[in-house]
């Protein structure tokens, strides 16, 4: 895993207990956060194909959620090159133009090794080898036109009603009653439910209520929800679920199991009226809630479904105190999308307050912007109102490190809009000595607020000046080069460009130091914008190619086709037409 074992471990809490030790990752912007999970995954998968082929199978894409997407979509560049195969598949009935899955295929098509298969139904001569191979005997023609006919060939339409007649014993009489009009379901949910009456009413109880618990659910889970069963009589009915092949057994997992099929699960599910289906989700939330016990923190997520769904029963603040804890394991996961559903439906639980009247509503506030900050794109207004608005309420409760945390949590450079963060970067100065390292760290973000938003040169450059007094006076690295970042952006933007270049040296020097590649990548970009003005073309056209060198190592498409674009133009000056074009083919 090298390096991004910390990264990793954020996701895989086992990693950490086999490799105790390892350093917490560092704190990053969201979208650069999530950049570097995606980039020690992507690094753990190529090396392990050097030794061995390696073949993924992600089944059920259409139920993947969006930053499980962004991670494929992130993925398939790069493992072009390995000995990597990753076979998805999904149902296209599942899919519509808005699907996030449609707009993943459609990137992932401009990828060379991508390929689609169609799955097509089976052809009477393959249905006639999937009837035998069901049902152990060889059916007759008419038997295998009939499944055939009443199920066009699909899979799993034949698999489940091959189940049906056989279990009635009729498989041998289904091609005789067809011109009678043989009784074929036609879809998934009217055969499974066929073969849930078959099954005992005890049986039947037992699924109804792990289908509300989830597509999987444990044995403990169901002794304590379901009445009047002994376990004797429980553990029955889960063999007749098994037998008849609705559910099936966890490997290596004993009291864990899963529904087969989603479409089982939300069958049994939809058969209960709106009124059982909330009490019955209100008291499988308080079951677990005892079982989790001092575990249920890790189990926040679930819990947190589980209120939502029986909130006029239970109230909010259940759902309130695990939605909070599952949006901030969602953010550490870099979630950001999962994060997003989360605070915001706990908001709506609290009747979306226009001010934080609570701690939990201003922690819920500033979960909602850091997920609105990472989804919503740079130019959003939303999440800076969500930060104000928590910022206050910790500074009127007095809790000047939540205060802080808002006021310092990193995110882009907002260009051309008044969006209030220099007001808020003041106000938490405020809080803070003058030359204490919370103070260099506020004033080079209050520097660049105070030039982006509304255009103070003089302003920005004393506070940015400031900030990296700050930074070299307590010897932090780190807040040197991000404040000397800064200051590039201003410097570049109002064509100090003999400032910008002597600051980008410094810059570019720290980065490498640091391995910070999207450090490096704005230093060289401000550096070639500005030495190309003041006449130190030879400067420019060295930057060029490292400038491209660290776009490609960050393989981040914007980075990348803003070097490929300088380059480009540093190709036309210097009069080669054909590297010009070959940059911008690329």
């Amino acid at each position: 895993m090298g390096p991004g074992a910390a990264d990793i471990d954020g996701i895989v809490p086992d990693i950490g207990a086999k490799l105790p030790g390892l350093p917490p990752p560092p704190a990053l912007e969201p979208e650069q956060a999530r950049f570097r999970l995606f980039d020690s995954i992507t690094n753990f998968y190529k090396n392990a194909a050097r030794s061995q082929p390696v073949v993924l199978v992600l089944d059920d894409l259409h139920w993947a959620d969006e930053p499980s997407l962004l991670l494929l979509r992130f993925m398939a560049q790069p493992l072009q090159e390995s000995c990597i195969l990753i076979v998805g598949c999904y149902r296209d009935v599942e899919l519509s133009r808005q699907h996030p899955l449609s707009n993943t295929l459609a990137q992932l098509s401009r990828e060379q090794g991508f390929q689609r298969h169609l799955l097509r139904g089976l052809s009477r001569e393959e249905t006639g080898q999937l009837v035998e191979a069901a049902a152990g005997i060889r059916p007759g023609p008419t038997v295998v036109d009939t499944v055939y006919t009443h199920t066009d060939g699909n899979p799993y339409f034949m698999t489940e009603l091959v189940r049906l007649l056989v279990s009635q014993g009729e498989l041998e009489e289904a091609g005789a009653r067809a011109s009678q009009g043989l009784r074929i379901p036609e879809g998934v949910r009217e055969v499974i439910g066929q073969r849930l009456n078959r099954l005992s009413e005890q049986c039947n109880r037992m699924l109804t209520t792990a289908s509300v618990i989830g597509r999987e659910f444990r044995l403990d889970q169901l002794e304590r929800l379901i009445d009047g069963l002994t376990d004797d009589q429980l553990l029955e009915a889960l063999e007749e679920a098994l037998e008849a092949r609705l559910i099936e057994e966890m490997p290596q997992a004993p009291g864990r199991y899963q529904f087969a099929h989603r479409l089982a699960q939300e069958t049994l599910t939809q058969e209960l009226s709106l009124t059982r289906r909330v009490r019955l989700h209100a008291r499988i939330a308080t079951v677990l809630e005892e079982l989790y016990a001092t575990n249920a923190e890790a189990n926040a997520a679930e819990l947190a479904y589980h209120f939502a769904q029986a909130e006029t029963v239970t109230g909010t603040d259940k759902l309130v105190q695990y939605s909070l804890l599952a949006g901030e394991q969602a953010l550490a996961a870099y979630g950001y999308e999962e994060a997003l559903v989360l605070f915001q439906r706990a908001l709506e639980a609290k009747q979306g307050p226009r001010m934080a009247e609570d701690g939990d509503t201003a922690a819920l506030l500033f979960g909602l912007a850091r997920a609105q900050i990472a989804t919503l794109g740079r130019t959003a207004h939303e999440p800076y109102r969500n930060l104000r608005l928590s910022f206050d309420y910790y500074v009127e409760a007095g809790d000047v490190d939540a205060a802080l945390a808002v006021a310092e949590y990193p995110m882009p450079r907002p260009i051309y809009f008044d969006l209030g963060r220099n007001r808020l970067l003041s106000d938490a100065l405020a809080l803070v000595p003058p030359d204490s390292f919370h103070a260099g760290l506020l004033l080079s973000e209050y520097g660049s607020a105070l030039y982006y938003e509304v255009g103070d040169y003089e302003g920005a450059q004393e506070a940015l000046g400031r900030a990296l007094a700050i930074a070299q006076g307590v010897g932090d690295v780190t807040l040197e080069m991000r404040t000397l970042i800064d200051s590039l952006g201003v410097n570049r933007y109002h064509f100090r460009f003999e400032e910008c270049v002597q600051k980008s040296r410094s810059a570019i020097e720290l980065a490498i130091q640091l391995d910070d590649l999207s450090a490096e990548v704005v230093a060289r970009i401000c550096a070639w914008c500005a030495q190309y003005p003041i006449g130190e073309v030879e400067g420019a056209r060295i930057q060029a190619p490292a400038l491209l060198a660290a776009a490609e190592r960050l393989r981040d498409r914007l980075w990348l086709t803003t070097s490929l674009f300088f380059n480009a133009i540093g190709s036309r000056l210097d009069g080669d037409w054909h590297a010009a074009r070959e940059y911008s083919n690329r």
